[in-house]
């Protein structure tokens, strides 16, 4: 018998089919794509989806043409940030050479590349789909020995949250090539997601172990930023971030190394440090999209709310994300204003749709949202079978909390304890994570450690949600003074 009550709101994905339905519709569109694209056939789709799309920047002088333009394909060949508008211009020209040369395996893989890193910045999953028949028809011209292919799969199936086709991927490139750097960054990742910390550092360092040259080298120290991040060592994430931001060979490499430095102030809850660094990021390149989220969350954390309502408004006018379009929703829900902020789920609902649509796996984000706005068992059910998939840090915190908001508070201290327990997870010092650990402590009466996990998500960073930080000041005022038990062991 199922004696869930009836929940108010309305489930992020009320209309489409069933989660299992359209998982197995995607696997069959896979494998039709894997034993059937044919140059020909994807040549047919290109003309009308390229006149979807603005035209470039104003011309330059052919000079500057010329080195913007080697600029852009160095970037997508190797992996890095490029500008918006360089990859429309480099994806249009991609487009006339394959249709010219449609048994030229890099110009499709190039293309593929390029698809992925427009469809990843503007937040347009349609480009992926593109991206998979381009890449896909690369590897049939060429065969499975083509590791710039298997690097853009790699990074397709990450802009997708598909980490176990990033590690398939990822390894076959690494097999096919294994002295080429690019093929190390996207398994890193795919090992993250997957909760296995073990391999991703020792990737890593097989990664720094080939010394790659100066060109690749910023993206490499971005790449180790993000290790160091997540194992806790945010100082040194913040020094190889930095360099990686001095050594970037253009201004979009530079501005994703910066925003990634404004994202380490925000997370330890240095906000003026953040700003700054935000702020450099678009005087480089306005289209930086953490950069432009990032501000707007910092000026909220400073009270600034008028302009960071208007900075989260024009950033989801250019992107529309669904991440962002959540942080928007609940800021204007922080204010009292729920009409304004069930607009913006509304709008999350509609953008997770055309995200699915192109292939992403949205469940930790459906998740999260259930659980906090919506259906918490719905949430649990959805996040259960992301964990058994692929169980990562983020998907154990986020289970946790379902379980929590679901009345499993037995259960849901597990998922909560292996998302903050350094020896068992990636090390990362989340205040959200210590926030929901703190608060499901509190709901067992396990008073002294839920006082002090909730004081350590404030210590960390006492900034980190504009709903949840009044709820842990709320309930640590509950708890009083409330004599602080050792941790386990002492």
């Amino acid at each position: 018998m199922d004696n869930r009550p009836s929940m108010p709101g309305t489930s992020l994905l009320t209309d489409p089919p069933p989660r299992r339905s359209r998982r197995v519709l995607r696997r069959v569109l896979v494998a039709s794509l894997a034993g059937g694209a044919v140059a020909g056939a994807v040549l047919t789709l290109l003309p009308g989806e390229r006149q979807q799309r603005v035209p470039g920047p104003p011309a330059a002088g052919p000079q500057a043409r010329a080195g913007t333009r080697a600029q852009t394909l160095t970037t997508v060949t190797y992996g890095v940030p490029a500008a918006l508008p360089g990859l429309t211009a480099l994806i249009g020209r991609q487009e006339a050479r394959v249709r010219a040369q449609p048994q030229d395996a890099r110009a499709w893989a190039v293309l593929g590349s390029a698809y992925v890193e427009r469809g990843r910045q503007a937040a347009d999953a349609t480009d992926y789909p593109r991206a998979e028949r381009a890449l896909r028809t690369s590897l049939e011209v060429r065969g499975t020995k083509n590791p710039q292919a298997l690097d853009g799969l790699a990074a397709l199936a990450l802009a997708r949250r598909d980490f176990p086709a990033a590690k398939q991927y990822g390894e076959q490139a690494l097999k096919a090539a294994p002295r080429q750097w690019t093929a190390y960054p996207p398994l890193i990742d795919a090992y993250t997601g997957l909760g296995d910390y073990k391999k991703a550092r020792s990737t890593l360092d097989k990664l720094l172990a080939l010394r790659p040259d100066a060109t690749a080298r910023p993206a490499v120290m971005a790449r180790t930023a993000a290790v160091y991040r997540d194992r806790g060592w945010r100082e040194d994430a913040v020094a190889q971030l930095t360099d990686a931001a001095a050594g970037a060979r253009t201004p979009a490499e530079q501005a994703a190394w910066l925003a990634g430095v404004g994202q380490l102030a925000w997370e330890r809850g240095d906000l003026p440090d953040a700003l700054r660094h935000f702020e450099a990021a678009l005087r480089l390149d306005p289209d930086q999209h953490a950069a432009l989220t990032g501000r707007a969350r910092t000026l909220a954390g400073q009270g600034r709310t008028a302009e960071a309502l208007a900075g989260y408004r024009a950033a989801v006018a250019k992107r529309p994300d669904p991440g962002d379009l959540l942080e928007l929703g609940e800021l204007y829900e922080s204010l009292g204003q729920s009409r304004l902020a069930e607009e913006q789920y509304a709008r999350l609902r509609t953008a997770v749709r055309q995200s699915v649509a192109g292939g992403v796996d949205e469940e930790l984000l459906i998740g999260r949202f259930e659980a906090d706005h919506g259906d918490p068992w719905e949430a649990v059910d959805r996040l259960r079978e992301e964990w058994e998939r692929q169980p990562g840090t983020e998907v154990a915190d986020a289970l946790g909390w379902a379980l929590h908001r679901s009345g499993e508070d037995e259960e849901a201290l597990t998922y909560a304890a292996v998302a903050t327990d350094k020896t068992k997870g990636g090390g990362v010092r989340s205040a959200l994570y210590a926030f929901h650990l703190g608060m499901i402590e509190g709901e067992l009466e396990r008073y002294g450690p839920a006082r002090r996990h909730l004081q350590e998500a404030l210590r960390i960073n006492p900034y980190f949600s504009v709903l949840r930080v009044p709820e842990a000041r709320e309930a640590l005022q509950e708890l009083g003074d409330v004599p602080d038990e050792p941790p386990p062991g002492e």
